[in-house]
Order: C-alpha cells, then sequence, then structure tokens
C-alpha cells in the first residue's frame, strides 16, 4: 500500500458522508445531537455543530445559532447569560416549537481572522443543505439568530449570502459597525476585540473593517431582520442596533427594531419575564420569516 493510499484509509470519513452520532432523546420527540462535524478548514480544529430536532414531522426549518463571546471565546450552545438557566433550555424551546437548530463552531481570532469566521458559518449552512434530506430539515427556511458578537456574524450571514437567500435573521445586541468610533469601541486600538477579530486595528484596514460591517454590507434584498439591542448596553453601543435597522429601511428591506429600555450587554439588568419576552418575541418572528 502506498502512503497516499494509506493516508486516505486512515483519514477520517468527510464531514459531508460521515455517520451522525446517535441522538438523545428529549420529551416531545425531540432530538439532540451533539459535536456533529461540518467542515474541517485546512491546518485547523474540525468544525462541529449540535443538532435539536423536533419531534414534528418535516422538512423542518431552520434556525442557524450563532454564539457571542467577542469572536475570541464562547460556547456553540450558549445563548447568553440571562437564559443559562432555563429548563427547558432555549434550542429545546425552540425545537419544541417546530424548528430543527444548528448550534455552530467557528474559528475565533485567534484561531484565524475575519472573514474566516464568516465563511466557516456559509460551510455550515452548505452541510445542512448536503444532508438535508437525512435531518428531514428545509434550508431554504432558514432563520440565522445570533447575539454579541455571534449577532454581527449572523447580521453578516443575512445579507451576503445568496443562496440560498436566508428567511430572516434575529440579531441580539451585535456590532454593526467597525469603522466609526462608539463608546468604548476606538477604531484606532489595536488591542480590541474588533482589531484582534480583523488582525489589526480597524482604522488601519479600512476595507476589511468596512467589508465586516452589516451596515455597510445593507441592500434591498436583505431578508427580513429583528435587530433588538439594550438603551443602556455599555459594551456594544444601542446606536449599533439603531444604525443598522435605518440602513436597512433605508435600502427597502424589512426591518423591525426593538431597543429595551435599562437593558446592559446580555439582557443583563432585566428581569427574568422581560428576557423571556425577548425571546419570545423572537421566535414569533422567525415563525413568520420561515
Amino acid at each position: 500500500m502506498t502512503p497516499a493510499e494509506l493516508r486516505a484509509l486512515i483519514t477520517a470519513p468527510h464531514p459531508d458522508v460521515a455517520p451522525l452520532p446517535p441522538a438523545a432523546e428529549r420529551p416531545g420527540g425531540i432530538r439532540l445531537l451533539r459535536g456533529v462535524p461540518y467542515a474541517v478548514p485546512d491546518g485547523a480544529r474540525p468544525l462541529e455543530l449540535d443538532l435539536w430536532l423536533p419531534g414534528t414531522p418535516g422538512p423542518a426549518p431552520l434556525v442557524l445559532f450563532v454564539h457571542g463571546g467577542a469572536w475570541r471565546r464562547g460556547l456553540r450552545d450558549d445563548m447568553g447569560v440571562a437564559t443559562r438557566s432555563w429548563d427547558p433550555g432555549p434550542f429545546e424551546r425552540l425545537a419544541a416549537a417546530g424548528f430543527a437548530v444548528a448550534c455552530a463552531d467557528y474559528r475565533l481570532s485567534g484561531e484565524a481572522t475575519f472573514p474566516a469566521p464568516l465563511e466557516d458559518l456559509g460551510a455550515a449552512l452548505r452541510w445542512l443543505g448536503v444532508r438535508a434530506a437525512e435531518l428531514d430539515v428545509d434550508p431554504a427556511r432558514t432563520v440565522v439568530w445570533g447575539e454579541s458578537a455571534g449577532g454581527h456574524l449572523a447580521a453578516l450571514l443575512a445579507l451576503t449570502h445568496r443562496e440560498p437567500r436566508l428567511a430572516g435573521a434575529v440579531v441580539w445586541y451585535g456590532p454593526a459597525d467597525l469603522t466609526t468610533a462608539r463608546a468604548p469601541f476606538d477604531p484606532a486600538d489595536p488591542a480590541t476585540p474588533e482589531a484582534l477579530l480583523l488582525g489589526a486595528a480597524p482604522r488601519e484596514v479600512p476595507e476589511a473593517a468596512a467589508a465586516a460591517s452589516p451596515v455597510r454590507q445593507v441592500h434591498g434584498a436583505a431578508p427580513p431582520f429583528l435587530v433588538v439591542h439594550g438603551e443602556a448596553d455599555t459594551m456594544v453601543a444601542c446606536s449599533h442596533g439603531r444604525d443598522l435597522a435605518a440602513a436597512l429601511r433605508a435600502a427597502g428591506a424589512p426591518v423591525e427594531l426593538l431597543t429595551v429600555a435599562g437593558a446592559d450587554h446580555g439582557w443583563y439588568g432585566l428581569a427574568p419575564d422581560e428576557v423571556e419576552r425577548i425571546f419570545t418575541r423572537s421566535v414569533a418572528f422567525a415563525t413568520t420569516a420561515k
């Protein structure tokens, strides 16, 4: 056997054809598949996603969830501090509402710079399309939903992914502009999370900063957006959400903007029932968009 033949023999199966892991059964016929590889970028770790599949007959509409963590850290199955104690959790609730949910890894800024994480999410969409019949899902009815840095990536994915066009985007307190100073963000600072994402201070790489700014990628054919942002956000100014919504409206794209009084980043400062209302509003939007 030649070295090339041996290498082909011992290499793990490609994610497009690899067997799916066994599913854990949840109430209501919901199935959970954890750690499903969807892509193996050259020289990088395998990227995985968790799949929540509803108990209702399909093909099911999809939610692609994108986690936060300043593009530097975070867990794919974490919708933020305000939902961590929920039982059932937010993804199981979405599955109970009839959605298939894919919670995807992406390369963090310590592993690769932009546009790597956006490319990874595109690869997740491609994989979901390849395995759609097996999973009994409908990738043509995909809503992308992200929080914080994940909201930024969700917005960019909805604005730049062409085939298939996404059905909608839910953006929770996501950065929308990496080019303009907005406290506490300084585009000249090479140590910010935005600079680490781009590989340099945004002011030093203006073309990359513009390409990574959802407000600069808006167009009239964008899918419907729900933009939700806390008015007291001390980490990502509420003006990001307002400006993204305004740019979408100006382009003629459908958008709903909800600003939340008293809410800091991650819905810190809100009563649990207020967070529940935001989640319920977001699920209702996704249901309409699908």
